[in-house]
């Protein structure tokens, strides 16, 4: 297992962090291998080590008996996947002086078949069953080269806190996710920044800021954020000291290579004893990529959306020895197989007055972190 390897942009060094050589792999492919999983997660963290690695979107089934038979038999990835290490290291740039290149990502939706299923779930908006539902389809694409390589390319093109390379078998999962879905420190303090609301970057300064404006005090995005801070913000005081719960930040705007982003800041004092098996289980997936009421949402989109996500939607994220750790959402996010192929796919939030034609060049552009040329 020497060249298995986790990479992080920002690890926890505070700067690129390399997890290499992991002492053995914890993983779960099947429903009932996750509680020993969790379990040995959670004694590898007690025993001093480090871990690395993704959880899977379907992951979030297995929390709930009432999801739990909408399980895809059909999945490309783990449901869980980590390394356990003993220590950490600096990632140094020059060690990818391999060449990678990446085909541009075509959508294996038609518009016409993204409109038929938008309107489904816009009718069951419009029934009363859900309030938004995060509506996302598959896309295709081919690398060649060194995967680090590709990795250290798009690290370069566009510069995110919460990217990461995870090669632990299989599948190599290439993240480079903008969304926190949540830190703790060594203290247990909880911090979750959910995302929603886009905006395109503008071809002029002026442009930029406007568009960054209108993104600021748009109604409608607003609103589709304000909904899932609620969603979060009920999620994470399940596992919280009562009190504790708190929004410190509403409707910030983040400046990308290609978009603008909506983000808020969710903050808690977790309870005595919660660990990464607990937030997990109370938090994921993160709301920003399900929808409101979450069971409701995951509940449609599994019918509409057909394929499973896979690590797609899920999260990548790392545990530190002494408590802390960090996790992405992982969208923005590349399956690259070693014959070449690689698996993403792109989506956004649909509400009662959302426009398909609207909703998906939203999600298209979205795929443009992909674009090397």
């Amino acid at each position: 297992m020497d060249r298995l390897q986790v990479l992080f942009d920002c690890g926890p060094l505070g700067a690129p962090t390399a997890f290499r050589a992991p002492v053995k792999l914890i993983r779960a492919d099947q429903p009932k291998q996750v509680s020993g999983a969790m379990e040995a997660l959670k004694q590898a963290q007690e025993d001093g080590k480090w871990l690395a690695g993704y959880a899977s979107y379907e992951l979030g089934f297995i929390f709930s008996h009432k999801l739990r038979w909408l399980l895809p038999e059909l999945r490309d990835c783990p449901l869980l996947l980590f390394g356990v290490f003993d220590a950490v290291e600096p990632w140094v740039h020059a060690e990818a002086a391999g060449q990678a290149d990446l085909k541009r990502p075509e959508a294996l939706w038609s518009f016409e078949r993204y409109s038929e299923a938008f309107d489904q779930l816009q009718a069951h908006i419009a029934a009363g069953d859900l309030y938004q539902g995060n509506l996302t389809f598959p896309m295709r694409s081919e690398y060649r080269g060194d995967l680090e390589a590709l990795y250290q390319q798009l690290r370069v093109r566009q510069p995110v806190r919460h990217g990461a390379l995870v090669d632990l078998g299989g599948p190599a999962i290439l993240s480079r996710s903008p969304e926190l879905f949540f830190r703790c420190d060594a203290e247990g303090r909880l911090t979750t920044r959910p995302m929603k609301g886009t905006a395109p970057r503008g071809a002029t300064p002026e442009e930029d800021a406007a568009n960054a404006e209108w993104l600021r005090t748009s109604e409608k995005n607003q609103a589709e954020n304000l909904m899932i801070v609620d969603l979060l913000r009920n999620d994470v005081s399940r596992i919280s000291e009562i009190g504790s719960v708190k929004v410190p930040e509403l409707f910030a705007v983040e400046s990308y290579a290609t978009v603008h982003q909506m983000t808020s800041r969710i903050t808690s004092q977790l309870r005595e004893g919660v660990g990464l098996p607990e937030i997990l289980a109370a938090l994921f997936p993160c709301g920003s990529v399900t929808g409101a009421p979450k069971i409701m949402a995951m509940t449609l989109l599994r019918k509409l959306e057909e394929m499973a996500r896979n690590v797609y939607c899920g999260a990548v994220g790392w545990v530190a020895p002494d408590g802390r750790m960090e996790f992405n959402v992982a969208i923005r996010t590349l399956t690259c197989w070693s014959d070449g192929r690689v698996d993403l796919n792109v989506g956004g939030g649909i509400v009662h007055d959302s426009r398909a034609r609207e909703g998906y060049d939203e999600a298209l552009l979205k795929s443009r972190f992909a674009w090397l040329d």
